[in-house]
């Protein structure tokens, strides 16, 4: 799992949406750069654990994402019905960039 700057700002976007348990590894493993066998001996909890938590944030990435693109399409669709307005296809565009970005990094 290569890490990256971008989980570590979703974390701070996002970090609410996840139990305490979950904030915490991924804080560790991204933002303290912490191996997850260093992780699990602080946790006193397995490596597989700690994997599982990780996991489920990548799981929970995911699907934001494709929540943010469903309403970034809504978006475009409801511009398209009511006049295109300009520069509203672009922005949508945009954004859906940058989840695929994201996307494939995560």
């Amino acid at each position: 799992m290569a890490k990256d700057l971008r989980i570590s700002f979703l974390l701070d976007f996002y970090g609410d949406m996840l139990t305490d348990t979950q904030r915490e590894v991924v804080d560790a493993y991204y933002n303290e750069d912490l191996s997850l066998a260093e992780i699990a001996q602080d946790r006193d909890i397995t490596r597989q654990g700690v994997r599982d938590a990780l996991a489920r944030r990548f799981q929970e990435i995911q699907k934001t994402l494709t929540l943010i693109c469903d309403c970034a399409l809504n978006i475009q669709d409801l511009n398209e019905q009511n006049g295109q307005v300009a520069g509203i296809d672009e922005n949508v565009g945009k954004i859906l960039e940058c989840a695929q970005e994201i996307s494939v990094e995560a």
